[in-house]
C-alpha cells in the first residue's frame, strides 16, 4: 500500500470509539490526537493519544459540536486528516465541507452523499425512484397543508420520523389515527430541538419488524462492497441494544437479496467510505429505512465475522487508495454478537445512573473482544450517552457466540454506578432470544426482562449483614471489648 498523504490523525470524539479509532491509527504508524473536553479527565483515549487538544463548551456535548474549534484544534497539532467516529459531527455535510476547506482530511463519505443520504426524505425518494423497495409513506414537504391525510389515508399503524433524525429521537408509533394529529405536533417539536429541523414523514409501521442493517464500503474509484448484514432487532426506545451477525432469520437467498440491495443503493448514490444502509424486514419482505454516513457503533461484529478492520479501509480510502477487494475476496466466518454495556438501571425505565468506576476487570478468553470508554476512577455522569463499553464475542455458530457472551459477562466487573450487565445476562437466557425470535418490539413485550430478580430470604439476610459490618459504628461496637473482660489485661489461662 501506498504512504498515507498524512502522519497525524485527530479524532473528534471520545468514549470507546475514541479509544478504538486510536488504536487502528497508531497501528497504521499515525500519530493521533484527541479532542477531548474537561468532562472526559482520566478516559482511556487520553494516555492512548499521543497528544491531547483540550476544547471548551458549556457543556461537553456543546465543546464535541463546535466543529470551529475541531478545526482550529487540528491545525494547531499539525493533524492532516479528522475522524469524526460516531454520533456528533460525523453526519454533518457542513463540518466536512469545512474540513475540506481547511486544506484537511475528512474521514467519512463525501458532503454531496451525507446531504442525500443523511437526509430521511430525500433518501427514501432517491431510494424510492431507482426502484428499490420502500414502506407506503407520505412526507409533509411534498404538500405540508394535506400532510394529515395522505398519513391516514396509508392505514395505520403509522410510524411518525424526524427527516434528520438519529437514534430514535421524535420518533413516533401511532395506532390510533385519532391521535395522529399531536403525535405529529410532538414528533416536530423533538425534531426540532434535538436537530434543528421539525420536517417529518410517515411511513406504514410494520408490526412485529425485525431490523436488518446492512455494512458497506465504497472508494473514490468507483468500487463499493457489502461486508455482510447484521441484525439488530433488541431495542429499547429504538436504541439497538444487542447486535449480531450473520442474522438467524435470513435464508440464504434472502441474504443475497438484501445485501445485493444494499449496495446497489450504494453504488448508485456515488457512495464512498464506510455506510450502512438500514432496512425493516417481516415474513419475506424488506423495505428501506434510511443510510447512515458513517460507521457504526456495532461496527466489531463485522470485522470479527469478516477479519477486516473497518476503521483502517475508513482511513486508507479517505486518503484516495483504492479498497484494493472485490466482492469475492470478502469472507464471513462464524457468528458474533455485540453487547452494549449501559450505565442505566433496566428496572427503573433504562435511567442513567452516574458515579465514579471503582473497579474494571475486563472479560478475556476466546474469541471475546471488550471495547471500553471507561477507566478505573472516571467519573460517570449524565452528560454523554451512558454507553460505557461494548462486549463482542465470535464464535464457530450462534449457539457458542451466546454461551462465550454469557461467560464473559459473569466475568466482567464494573463497579461504582449501576449498569445493565445482569439485565443483559437475562436477556441472553431467555429462550425466544436463543431461538432467534425477536423483533423490535420484543423488549417491550417481556418486561419482566428489565426488573430485578427478588433475592431469597437467606440471600437478603447475608446482604443486611454485609451492609451492617459495613457501616463503622457497628463494626466498631463489634470489635469493641467488653469493660469486664478488658480489666483482665494482659492474664491468659
Amino acid at each position: 500500500m501506498s504512504a498515507l498523504p498524512f502522519d497525524t490523525l485527530l479524532v473528534a470524539n471520545r468514549g470507546e470509539i475514541a479509544l478504538r479509532i486510536i488504536r487502528t491509527a497508531r497501528r497504521m504508524g499515525l500519530r493521533t490526537v484527541v479532542a477531548a473536553h474537561g468532562a472526559d479527565r482520566g478516559a482511556p483515549a487520553l494516555d492512548a493519544a499521543d497528544a491531547v487538544a483540550w476544547i471548551e463548551g458549556a457543556t461537553g456535548v456543546a465543546a464535541y459540536l463546535d466543529s470551529a474549534q475541531i478545526i482550529a484544534a487540528a491545525r494547531r497539532h499539525g493533524a492532516g486528516a479528522i475522524h469524526p467516529g460516531y454520533g456528533f459531527l460525523s453526519e454533518n455535510a457542513t463540518f466536512a465541507r469545512a474540513v475540506a476547506a481547511a486544506g484537511l482530511v475528512f474521514v467519512g463519505p463525501t458532503p454531496e452523499a451525507i446531504d442525500l443520504m443523511g437526509d430521511k426524505i430525500r433518501a427514501r425518494s432517491f431510494v424510492a425512484d431507482r426502484g428499490f423497495p420502500v414502506a407506503p409513506s407520505a412526507t409533509e414537504d411534498e404538500d405540508p397543508g394535506t400532510f394529515l391525510d395522505r398519513a391516514r389515508a396509508l392505514g395505520g399503524p403509522l410510524l411518525v420520523k424526524p427527516s434528520a433524525g438519529g437514534g430514535g429521537k421524535g420518533m413516533r408509533i401511532v395506532r390510533d389515527m385519532a391521535l395522529l394529529e399531536q403525535e405529529v405536533a410532538q414528533a416536530r417539536s423533538e425534531g426540532q430541538r434535538y436537530f434543528g429541523d421539525g420536517r417529518l414523514y410517515v411511513e406504514r409501521f410494520v408490526e412485529q419488524p425485525r431490523h436488518i442493517e446492512v455494512q458497506v464500503m465504497g472508494d473514490a474509484h468507483g468500487t463499493v462492497v457489502h461486508l455482510g448484514e447484521r441484525e439488530c432487532s433488541v431495542q429499547r426506545r429504538f436504541q439497538k441494544i444487542v447486535e449480531e451477525t450473520p442474522s438467524p432469520v435470513l435464508t440464504f437467498e434472502e441474504r443475497q437479496r438484501i445485501c445485493e440491495t444494499a449496495a446497489g443503493i450504494a453504488r448508485a448514490a456515488g457512495y464512498r467510505n464506510a455506510g450502512t444502509v438500514e432496512f425493516i424486514y417481516g415474513r419475506g419482505d424488506f423495505y428501506f429505512l434510511e443510510m447512515n454516513t458513517r460507521l457504526q457503533v456495532e461496527h466489531p461484529v463485522t470485522e470479527m465475522v469478516t477479519g477486516t478492520d473497518l476503521v483502517e479501509m475508513q482511513i486508507r480510502v479517505a486518503a484516495g487508495e483504492s479498497l484494493g477487494v472485490s466482492q469475492a475476496d470478502i469472507r464471513h466466518e462464524g457468528h458474533a454478537i455485540e453487547l452494549r454495556v449501559y450505565a442505566e438501571s433496566a428496572a427503573r425505565g433504562f435511567t442513567p445512573t452516574t458515579g465514579r468506576v471503582l473497579a474494571l476487570r475486563q472479560p478475556g478468553g476466546e474469541g471475546v473482544r471488550f471495547d471500553q470508554g471507561v477507566a478505573e476512577g472516571q467519573r460517570i455522569t449524565t452528560a454523554f450517552d451512558p454507553m460505557l463499553a461494548k462486549l463482542v464475542v465470535h464464535g464457530p455458530d450462534r449457539a457458542t457466540a451466546i454461551a462465550r457472551a454469557r461467560r464473559a459477562l459473569a466475568n466482567t466487573v464494573l463497579l461504582g454506578c449501576e449498569t445493565n450487565i445482569a439485565f443483559l445476562d437475562r436477556l441472553l437466557a431467555h429462550p425466544a432470544f436463543a431461538a432467534g425470535e425477536v423483533h423490535t418490539g420484543w423488549l417491550d413485550a417481556e418486561p419482566a426482562l428489565a426488573a430485578e430478580p427478588v433475592p431469597s430470604a437467606a440471600i437478603r439476610l447475608k446482604l443486611a449483614a454485609i451492609a451492617a459490618l459495613a457501616t463503622r459504628a457497628i463494626r466498631d461496637d463489634a470489635d469493641a471489648v467488653p469493660a469486664l473482660h478488658a480489666a483482665i489485661g494482659a492474664w491468659r489461662n
